[in-house]
């Protein structure tokens, strides 16, 4: 071989180990990083970590804040409103009676007709969407356009539908922002959320603000119960089954109502109702408990909310937050562990990017090659290379705060049933407990469902048998106007 063949080879060798070089610090870094990613993923799981014990603590703590909450105004993070509902559906109203449920940028008209045990429930409704420009208007205004819509309702009432002669409308009134209550029918509005932002109707009694816009249009109609929306889905679960002895909605935001005894709410003034009952509003996302396992990602999305240090329990378990979570995590071993490459893609950025309905449809991806995780990377992150490793560690995220969030929303049920005195078994006592369940978390994540559901039944043990979770679909819009019948005014004339 020629002195400039030799050469050749030389330098070939070289470059070919100078490559295999690069190739293996490459394959280090890529391996380093990978470990970097899979540790961050291992710390994850252990904050999150729910096990019997951790969930048992979460359950006592809450019927601790719960006896706090009914024994004074302010003793506990749990507001415990009293709701001034007495009397839930039994089953046996007759009538029409109509419903208005005005919980965000949309507001829902319906009418029902009632007729008793043997007959289905008849009913109609109506969405209306709320222009802007009103959602920071004038009281005035909004209400005003609320009660052209409810009499333009009216005015299509069918043959179907029969108001008895001589009688008033009367309407249930579901109004889910924060209001201080004052009796079944009157309530002070505290603040706006969900976008809505008018100043004047601020400590205002909101029942008697759309009575006068009723008034204005020359509409005759009684408001006969204000409720919140989750003592609705509580009336609209008692009336389909008398078993139910709470609701749990868990949507974009989470609530819970119950039943309670009336003597055992030391802060109520009143007389005792003649039913023994009151329904409490719990407001249960404002809970919150050092047993709770806290992560990182959830102190920052924390500090860096409009509500700091409040629903800290809400903004663990409920839908507006556990896609949020999830982007946090990625967006930490983006940074951390180049997991998606060199650069952070600009998108993961974004808070709130990444909802939990995608987070829903990543984790419930059942393809070989997951491919709908893929899709959803791409369409909203803007990475167009995942491999299946990284795909299979973003399902594994999703599991985990899924998981969590079903876990401590079962602990927050067994903690309903503590207060109760339904998580043991009596001698000699057939009880049943239903726990009416509502909201698109809970009706659509079918992952977080059933391991909700897994997880309460694994709680309660043996008395598991007699616990039953029922989806109450809708619950919160037909249960408004099954308390206007519950507590109509010609009640006592019926009864006479």
């Amino acid at each position: 071989m020629g002195k400039v063949a030799v050469a050749a080879a030389v330098v070939c060798t070289a470059a070919v180990c100078a490559a295999a070089v690069l190739v293996a610090r490459r394959q280090m870094r890529i391996s380093g990083k990978w470990a970097k990613a899979e540790a961050i993923l291992r710390e994850l799981e252990e904050k999150c970590g729910t096990p019997a014990a951790k969930l048992r603590q979460v359950a006592d703590a809450m019927t601790v804040e719960m006896h706090a909450g009914l024994a004074s105004e302010g003793g506990s993070k749990l507001k415990m409103l009293i709701s001034y509902v007495d009397n839930l559906p039994t089953g046996n109203e007759k009538g029409l009676f109509y419903a208005l449920d005005l919980g965000g940028t949309n507001f829902r008209v319906m009418r029902v007709q009632l007729g008793g045990k043997d007959n289905k429930i008849k009913q109609e409704f109506e969405e209306v969407s709320i222009p802007p420009h009103l959602m920071v208007g004038s009281s005035h205004e909004l209400f005003d356009f609320i009660a052209e819509a409810l009499a333009k309702f009216i005015a299509t009432e069918g043959e179907d539908f029969h108001l008895p002669p001589g009688r008033q409308r009367e309407l249930g009134f579901t109004f889910s922002f924060p209001v201080r209550q004052l009796s079944l029918a009157s309530g002070t509005l505290i603040k706006w959320t969900k976008g809505f932002l008018i100043e004047d109707a601020v400590g205002q009694d909101v029942v008697g603000e759309l009575t006068k816009a009723m008034e204005r249009v020359g509409l005759d109609m009684r408001v006969t119960a204000l409720v919140n929306d989750t003592v609705g889905t509580l009336a609209g679960g008692k009336y389909s089954n008398p078993d139910v002895i709470a609701a749990v909605i868990l949507g974009t935001g989470t609530n819970a109502a119950y039943v309670e005894r009336a003597h055992a709410i030391p802060k109520w003034q009143g007389l005792l109702p003649k039913s023994g009952e009151m329904v409490i509003n719990m407001e249960w996302g404002n809970f919150r408990s050092s047993h709770l396992p806290l992560t990182e990602y959830d102190q920052s999305l924390d500090a860096e909310s409009l509500n700091p240090g409040e629903q800290i329990f809400e903004k663990l378990i409920s839908g507006m937050y556990l896609g949020e979570i999830v982007r946090r995590v990625l967006y930490r071993m983006a940074e951390e562990a180049s997991f998606f490459g060199d650069i952070i893609p600009p998108k993961l950025k974004i808070p709130f990017i990444l909802r939990t309905p995608d987070m829903s449809a990543m984790h419930h991806d059942t393809s070989s090659d997951l491919k709908v995780v893929g899709s959803k990377l791409k369409d909203i992150l803007e990475v167009s290379n995942s491999s299946l490793k990284m795909r299979k560690m973003v399902v594994l995220i999703c599991d985990i705060i899924a998981s969590r969030g079903a876990q401590l929303s079962a602990a927050g049920i067994l903690g309903i049933l503590k207060k109760l005195g339904r998580d043991s078994l009596k001698e000699g006592e057939k009880q049943r407990s239903v726990v009416a369940l509502d909201g698109g978390l809970f009706e659509h994540y079918t992952k977080f469902r059933n391991c909700l559901e897994t997880t309460l039944q694994e709680l309660l043990g043996e008395v598991a048998d007699t616990v039953v979770v029922e989806h109450s679909n809708d619950g919160s819009g037909i249960g408004a106007a099954l308390l206007a019948a519950s507590h109509s005014q010609y009640l006592e004339v019926e009864e006479s």
